[in-house]
């Protein structure tokens, strides 16, 4: 990975775990990832911008397969969202064949530029919602 890359994805995974992320996840109407640790067994939440379409949730990973809730996806594809204040249990997909870029462009504006600004290796997520 590229030094710059490598720096960029230090600096924000830390701001995020220690700052933004145990801030964000505790506003009610902040859509919230929850993934199960696939080392610890016990439920991890994370902030995450997306959009339902329909019965599916969409976002987009900026660290792709270094994220830990991408890790935790691909060890146990069972997660819940909080969308609105509400959660909702489905099955995540990780899309390595979908355009991130262009599915950025159909979701949230404000996170969709941070993903892509901090974002090194971007990877599209869909969550099959249980109806």
């Amino acid at each position: 990975m590229p030094r710059l890359a490598d720096l960029r994805f230090r600096a924000a995974t830390t701001f995020q775990r220690r700052v933004g992320n145990p801030i964000l996840r505790r506003l009610p109407l902040q859509t919230v990832l929850e993934t199960t640790g696939r080392v610890s067994g016990l439920p991890r939440r994370t902030p995450v911008g997306g959009r339902r379409v329909g019965d599916s949730f969409w976002l987009v990973s900026e660290f792709g397969e270094r994220s830990q809730y991408v890790r935790n996806i691909k060890a146990d594809p069972r997660v819940r969202v909080r969308i609105r204040g509400r959660w909702h249990t489905g099955t995540a997909h990780l899309l390595p064949d979908d355009d991130p870029v262009a599915r950025l462009r159909s979701l949230p504006r404000l996170n969709s530029a941070g993903v892509r600004v901090l974002g090194t290796g971007l990877l599209t997520v869909r969550v099959d919602l249980t109806v």
